[in-house]
């Protein structure tokens, strides 16, 4: 059964194989995140790491049972007690409930262990298997996203009030 885990400096090198065997299924929903990205890989995964000790948002990799990556869980703090969500599920688990579990999952860390009480994502209009994950986890369509926020993409955002507990 896959493991949530927080985001920490030795699951760079699985990250970053995660990344680039996905990157072409991702390319197909999200907007690519070119060449720089790898490039400059280390540095944005020790930002990443930076930040989640700061307390500027939470990072969390689910890890599969042979210990590879099977997806990236983002919490960027608005405020104290929201959040933007933001995900990405290899391609392998794609279709079997993965993103879904994982997604609630992660909704459940936020109120339990960052106090978060709302949370928002976007997705792209044409990226109908984020739109279900999203609604099976409970987030409901808040109106619509700039287009600049997805690469020039239509898009919606989607809203979430976690219960206090």
């Amino acid at each position: 059964m896959p493991t949530m885990q927080p985001l920490r400096a030795d699951h760079a090198s699985e990250i970053l194989a995660f990344e680039r065997e996905n990157r072409s299924y991702f390319a197909a929903s999200v907007p690519d995140r070119g060449e720089a990205y790898f490039d400059a890989f280390a540095d944005r995964h020790d930002a990443l790491l930076a930040e989640h000790a700061a307390g500027v948002g939470a990072y969390y990799v689910l890890i599969a049972d042979d210990g590879t990556i099977l997806g990236r869980f983002n919490l960027v703090f608005v405020d104290a007690d929201s959040a933007e969500l933001g995900y990405r599920v290899a391609e392998r688990a794609a279709g079997r409930g993965v993103a879904s579990a994982a997604v609630r999952e992660i909704c459940l860390l936020a109120a339990a262990s960052h106090g978060i009480r709302a949370l928002r994502a976007v997705t792209a209009d044409g990226n109908l298997a984020s739109q279900k994950v999203l609604a099976n986890a409970g987030f409901v369509p808040a109106g619509p996203a700039e287009p600049a926020s997805l690469g020039g993409q239509p898009g919606t955002w989607y809203e979430l009030e976690l219960p206090l507990g």
